[in-house]
């Protein structure tokens, strides 16, 4: 075995946490590669020899990479439908973004991809490096070109903004996520019975638009007109996560981590009297959104 096979092996052993690493800063499978690949071709420009840590310079290296993909991205990565996605689940060998982007997306938390995805380039990649990989302030600091007590204070900034701030007291907050948990188990599976049993008599269900199958109304009020509604959006429900929505317990439907939807609920007497489909984007853009732990 050559030089160069011994290092390209070395750097095997260490794609699969480049990856992660890369996937939770970006968002995206196919730029997260692009940055380890990346990384692959600056070693191959050093002298390995004289890298004494050979994990953390590849880490450094691909999360620098990261850093400069998230401050030149001019918009946001184009979101496929919600047909294309739903299509995709069922056929993940066709098209792009490919089945283990789901399964990563998954193992992250759709809701975290999509609060993440709010935060500066430097408070992301600070919160990614301190808070899931443990890595010291002291050294993320030479990567966001910040002192470590101002890397620290960025990190402070997103984890405040990861864990957001509840409206109500954390027994209320305790007890409407049982009721929207039981409501979202219940549409995953379509059972129609158990929806309804979560749903006050005269609940009201609206929609904006883009949420809705072509002639769908925007408004439906009667517990079995939207248990039936909500049975039949079955597939939809596979992509829903709970999460904290203006400060209260709200679900957030996120393919791949890409927000396609929001629903803010009205709950009274542990049953929902309302709830809300937001799909317009500039409404979803004033939405508060962060992690339900």
């Amino acid at each position: 075995m050559d030089e160069r096979d011994g290092l390209a092996e070395r750097f095997e052993t260490q794609r699969g946490r480049l990856r992660a690493v890369a996937y939770r800063v970006l968002g995206s499978l196919d730029e997260a590669d692009d940055a380890v690949q990346e990384a692959w071709l600056r070693l191959g420009r050093v002298d390995a020899d004289d890298v004494d840590n050979l994990a953390g310079w590849l880490r450094t290296v691909v999360t620098r990479t990261c850093l400069d993909m998230l401050r030149s991205r001019r918009t946001r990565r184009e979101d496929l439908t919600e047909q294309e996605v739903l299509d995709q689940l069922s056929n993940p060998s066709q098209g792009s973004p490919p089945e283990d982007e789901a399964l990563l997306a998954e193992s992250v938390g759709r809701a975290l991809l999509v609060v993440l995805d709010t935060l500066s380039p430097a408070e992301r990649v600070a919160f990614v490096l301190h808070d899931m990989y443990a890595v010291p302030f002291d050294r993320i600091a030479p990567i966001v070109e910040r002192t470590p007590v101002a890397t620290k204070k960025l990190a402070s900034r997103a984890r405040h903004k990861v864990q957001g701030s509840p409206v109500v007291s954390a027994a209320e907050l305790a007890r409407h996520r049982q009721v929207v948990s039981a409501f979202l188990a219940a549409a995953r599976v379509g059972d129609f019975t158990a929806i309804l049993a979560v749903l006050a008599p005269d609940v009201m269900r609206r929609a904006d638009p883009a949420a809705l199958p072509p002639g769908g109304a925007t408004e439906v009020r009667g517990a079995r007109a939207v248990a039936e509604g909500t049975a039949a959006l079955a597939r939809r429900s596979r992509l829903a996560e709970l999460a904290l929505v203006d400060g209260a317990v709200g679900v957030v439907v996120a393919p791949y981590g890409r927000l396609l939807f929001a629903l803010t609920f009205s709950i009274e007497d542990d049953r929902i009297a309302e709830y809300d489909v937001i799909a317009d984007p500039a409404r979803l853009r004033r939405l508060h959104l962060a992690v339900l732990d």
